[in-house]
């Protein structure tokens, strides 16, 4: 287990995308840096019931800006509401993201493993001592 491993062990994290071998790929690889996925949404609306579940604990998400030609936008504002930081995916690149969300960081579709484990460390933090959350 590599020291970016150690540091993302327990983060909860919602996945939003459409593609549902680019969701696959992405929760293995979140589960192999040691998150947990507590949920995948392949729909706005999907993704607007979980991140409206005050329930659920999250403490990061991965979002798809286009969903089957719906904009993820309505998911970051309830996300961004409740304190839960964010980073989009996109094939697009981040031209068109509004200015609200002009400093989120995006990650460019293909994924690149490296690339994607230092963004989510970088943007979701570590844990403390490099131990799973109880």
């Amino acid at each position: 287990m590599n020291s970016l491993v150690s540091q993302l062990c327990g983060k909860r994290l919602l996945v939003v995308e459409d593609e549902a071998l680019v969701a696959l790929m992405l929760e293995e690889l979140l589960e192999g840096f040691g998150c947990d996925v507590v949920g995948v949404a392949g729909t706005l609306s999907k993704g607007l019931a979980l991140v409206g579940d005050e329930s659920l604990a999250i403490d990061g998400a991965l979002l798809d800006i286009n969903l089957g030609g719906e904009k993820v936008f309505p998911v970051a504002e309830r996300l961004a509401a409740r304190g839960v930081p964010f980073i989009f995916c996109t094939g697009y690149g981040a031209g068109g993201l509004p200015p609200n969300f002009a400093g989120v960081p995006t990650l460019a579709k293909p994924y690149l493993e490296e690339a994607l484990e230092k963004m989510l460390v970088a943007r979701f933090g570590a844990c403390e001592g490099g131990t799973k959350p109880h």
